[in-house]
């Protein structure tokens, strides 16, 4: 547990001195030039509890690609959190926390026959689909599966749209419900998507009306349609903006009926749980150059090939803080603004995390940079590109 009358950052920042301080007894050590993690449990429970506050009919099964880590996964499931799996492998890790598979859906509308079956036969009792040929093959190998249709929806301004890869176009449900209908199989219920890391509220309430819609398709062919997932898309920044609209929609569409609704938050609860530490371990200036000439440079030890690949799959811009270290090099230290272009360790070009950066004094060798809400897509995304690792050491703090 925290120091008592410490604040959650004051205790991952000490956190983080003391493991850099362990680091420097052994340069030569494997660890030493390797980045590492501080995860505070407490942000975890914070965010829950936000949810609970802001979404309380809709229960959260947390998105497992986001941050596999299994320590995580216990603190959510301690929480009362459910989970979304898109593969047979989170699905069996998830499971083997002792999860009851009750609490499991198979959230990926596009299955192999192999783990359609295996799941099926691990007691998972929902999945969803958007095609006629998923469901052609759902009832070859796994008829009493609970399916939920995906439906198309799309928030323009998202991180990551998915609508170019899922969702059935809204011209195509009554037509997959029907094919439904002839196989026998089990019609449950919606879901839909908007988006991961959305930010446009009305995507959530243009949806949550088709779905409303949809649900009245499948019951007038006798399907009894009880369960509605409003899919993922919720972030740490804007979450209860995002809340306050789609209450309201639920309400407006589902208020006559009793509906279970259910979301796939991911990066909501893991984003702001995880700080990330890098060591510069190369400092390339420009030595002589004219003040037009590009900015100093900065290599530290992980890049967009490790925790920090949505820099190209999302754009995102990061802003590291320089942690002050007592040393006697101190006072060599150049003062002031210093700018910095930064980048991986990788013998790649594209291994860039920021094109410049700003910091309020000079940056050295052997100097560490932190990062903080690194929770969402860094470790789960990370590779072994050029021969880096991505075992990458977690501090856990309040788990």
């Amino acid at each position: 547990m925290g120091s008592v009358g410490n604040s959650p950052d004051e205790i991952v920042d000490n956190l983080i001195r003391k493991q850099i301080r362990e680091l420097s007894n052994d340069p030569y050590g494997s660890q030493s030039d390797l980045p590492f993690f501080v995860a505070d449990g407490s942000r975890a429970v914070e965010q829950h509890l936000r949810w609970k506050s802001c979404l309380p009919d809709i229960q959260p099964f947390y998105a497992v690609k986001c941050n596999s880590d299994v320590n995580f996964l216990r603190l959510l499931d301690r929480l009362g959190v459910n989970f979304d799996c898109a593969s047979l492998g989170e699905i069996e890790l998830v499971l083997r926390l002792g999860v009851d598979p009750s609490r499991i859906i198979f959230a990926n509308p596009c299955k192999s026959i192999s783990s359609l079956h295996l799941a099926t036969k691990k007691g998972i009792r929902w999945a969803t689909f958007d095609n006629t040929d998923e469901l052609d093959k759902v009832k070859a190998h796994s008829p009493q599966l609970g399916l939920l249709l995906r439906i198309f929806a799309e928030d323009d301004g998202a991180k990551v749209c998915l609508g170019d890869k899922f969702g059935a176009p809204w011209d195509t449900t009554l037509a997959l419900l029907k094919r439904a209908r002839q196989l026998d199989l089990q019609i449950v219920g919606v879901s839909f998507h908007v988006g991961s890391g959305a930010s446009d509220p009305e995507s959530f309430t243009t949806a949550v009306q088709q779905a409303r819609r949809v649900f009245d398709q499948g019951e007038r062919l006798g399907f009894n349609m009880t369960v509605l997932d409003v899919g993922g898309g919720f972030q740490h920044s804007n979450f209860e903006f995002m809340a306050s609209s789609l209450r309201p929609a639920l309400a407006r569409e589902f208020g006559d009926r009793r509906v279970q609704v259910i979301a796939e938050p991911g990066r909501f609860y893991a984003t702001p749980c995880y700080t990330l530490v890098c060591k510069v371990i190369a400092r390339r200036r420009q030595i002589g150059a004219a003040p037009s000439s590009p900015v100093d440079m900065l290599y530290q030890n992980d890049g967009l090939y490790g925790c920090f690949s949505c820099g190209w799959s999302e754009g995102e811009e990061y802003t590291p803080v320089l942690v002050k270290q007592e040393r006697a090099s101190e006072e060599l230290r150049g003062s002031g603004e210093h700018r910095y272009s930064l980048w991986g360790p990788t013998c790649d070009s594209i291994d860039r995390i920021a094109k410049e950066i700003v910091m309020d004094g000079e940056v050295k060798v052997d100097d560490w940079l932190v990062y903080k809400d690194m929770g969402a897509y860094s470790l789960s995304a990370s590779s072994q590109f050029n021969g880096f690792p991505n075992n990458y050491r977690v501090i856990y703090q309040d788990f």
